[in-house]
């Protein structure tokens, strides 16, 4: 076989995943012009004065500095031109600035969205290891006491409200035993890492420091706990549901006939089975821990993307709610991206149909 043969059939073999990882980014890139639009179209939709928002009642009874205002952020102008100066401001990379802080919105998030994503990845991967041996145990041991205790913890876990549990773990760990640090990402007494990847505990290890990486983890450890809670109830149950239909498919069984170790079964057949679904979940929950935190980050003093939202929203912020609509949207289409991607590298049927 010649080498261009030996070319082209290699392009073939790798054309359906290159095919769908292209129709993918595709479809992501249409839906974010869908997101701009449907944020930029809600935005403006808000009741309330932006111009008193901004100005304050005083000035905002000024003609004059209301005019200049309002000319000076293109208010003026019809909707859909403020559609594409906001368009073409964002290819910039221009959000514009806050209403509220007088920063650039783009600066504001480069320090928002890190806080929350911390929280987030830490409680996405706790929830994960302990909802995969739970739902796991509980679809083996399907109708004994072991699954119908593990079926009642999980649903207090997801009936219990995020932000009473915040508040009762912050009175518990904080106010009363003293075992955890009190709010904020770090103490007062610690000095804030070098900006690297704005993520604290990456970036204090980054740095080689030992001391600021153990208190910045701390402070992470009762809104991780929080946030897992309720996301570990709604993994359990599913992962249950996809393990114990995988559990009766041929190859497990027969798995189980050629006298393969346990273990083996459980990670080779049962959870590789139901990989898929998991993951779709998996996504999901993720994408709710960044967008969601917003009671969990006002009990901790958590200066995320949540509390970011709420603060704009309270103000009427306009630049500032269309950059965390904006990213929020990007977040859910990224994270969505990504599994579909992974669900053409799990399953070879996806990507070639």
């Amino acid at each position: 076989m010649t080498t261009v043969a030996v070319r082209r059939q290699a392009q073939r073999r790798r054309s359906p995943l290159v095919g769908y990882l292209l129709r993918r980014i595709g479809t992501s890139l249409l839906l974010l012009v869908g997101v701009t639009i449907v944020t930029f179209a809600l935005t403006n939709l808000v009741p309330g004065d932006p111009v008193s928002a901004a100005l304050g009642e005083g000035a905002s009874q000024n003609p004059e500095t209301r005019a200049a205002f309002i000319k000076a952020q293109g208010l003026d102008q019809p909707l859909f031109v403020q559609y594409f100066i906001y368009m073409g401001n964002l290819l910039r990379g221009d959000l514009g600035t806050s209403l509220v802080t007088g920063r650039p919105v783009t600066s504001d998030l480069a320090t928002a969205v890190p806080a929350t994503i911390e929280i987030a990845i830490g409680a996405i991967i706790l929830s994960l290891a302990v909802s995969v041996v739970l739902g796991t145990l509980a679809a083996y041991r399907r109708g004994l006491v072991t699954d119908q205790v593990i079926r009642i913890v999980t649903l207090i876990g997801l009936s219990v409200p995020t932000f009473w549990l915040a508040l009762v773990s912050f009175y518990v760990f904080f106010l009363e035993l003293r075992i955890a640090p009190g709010s904020g990402r770090i103490s007062p007494s610690i000095t804030p890492p070098p900006r690297i990847t704005g993520l604290y505990t990456v970036d204090y290890l980054l740095n080689g420091d030992g001391v600021g990486f153990a208190d910045a983890l701390a402070h992470l450890a009762l809104p991780v706990m929080v946030l897992s809670l309720v996301t570990i109830g709604l993994l359990t149950r599913f992962i249950r549901t996809s393990v114990l239909e995988v559990l009766g498919s041929d190859y497990v069984r027969a798995a189980r006939a050629k006298g393969l170790p346990a273990m083996r079964v459980i990670l080779d057949y049962v959870l590789r089975g139901a990989s898929l679904p998991i993951l779709t979940v998996v996504g999901v929950a993720f994408g709710s821990l960044l967008s969601g935190t917003v009671l969990v980050e006002s009990v901790f003093a958590w200066p995320g993307l949540g509390t970011y939202a709420y603060n704009s929203a309270a103000n009427l912020d306009l630049p500032g709610i269309m950059g965390v609509g904006l990213v929020v949207g990007f977040i859910y289409l990224l994270i969505n991206f990504v599994v579909d991607l992974l669900y053409g590298v799990l399953d070879p049927r996806v990507r070639i149909a």
